[in-house]
């Protein structure tokens, strides 16, 4: 049997962002397992003005390593959703997946100052520690909440059957 690895993702959308965080993970579900997944939190754009984000996190489990995960997983179902990575980092989208977590090591230290990452991802790992800040991802998360518009959107996904309504 082969070894699955427990990769936690961010999903990211403010393009028609309920239809496309549902259809992201419908992609993911093809690729593999989903066995946990946070509500859809909003939050305004950050960097540029544009519509709101719809935000949600995940745990995934896969055979493959990160960065394999993210070359043939992530980035073909970003790209059959429309994504265009452009020199604005910032532009709407139909969807972001980014790794956030590979077997309990951070994937990249960009996102952990980020209200729509760790809101989420608290949800389903609360006792984490935040590897910047060396507090439990649950205390991280509420002291963004107090200071950062954003806000659950709890009928947009369902967590219990893991399957959007």
């Amino acid at each position: 049997m082969e070894e699955l690895h427990e990769a936690y993702l961010s999903l990211g959308s403010n393009i028609k962002p309920e239809q496309h965080l549902r259809e992201a993970i419908q992609h993911l579900k093809t690729q593999g397992q989903i066995s946990a997944l946070s509500q859809a939190w909003q939050s305004h754009a950050y960097g540029v003005d544009g519509p709101d984000f719809l935000n949600a996190c995940l745990l995934f489990h896969t055979p493959l390593e990160a960065n394999d995960f993210v070359e043939s997983v992530i980035r073909p179902i970003e790209s059959a959703m429309g994504r265009v990575r452009g020199p604005d980092k910032f532009a709407p989208r139909t969807i972001d997946i980014d790794l956030i977590l590979f077997n309990d090591e951070p994937y990249g230290e960009e996102f952990w100052s980020s209200p729509f990452v760790i809101v989420p991802l608290a949800e389903l790992l609360p006792d984490f520690p935040h590897p910047l800040q060396y507090e439990n991802l649950e205390r991280v998360a509420e002291r963004m909440r107090r200071h950062t518009w954003i806000v659950p959107r709890p009928e947009v996904l369902d967590q219990n059957g893991l399957e959007p309504e």
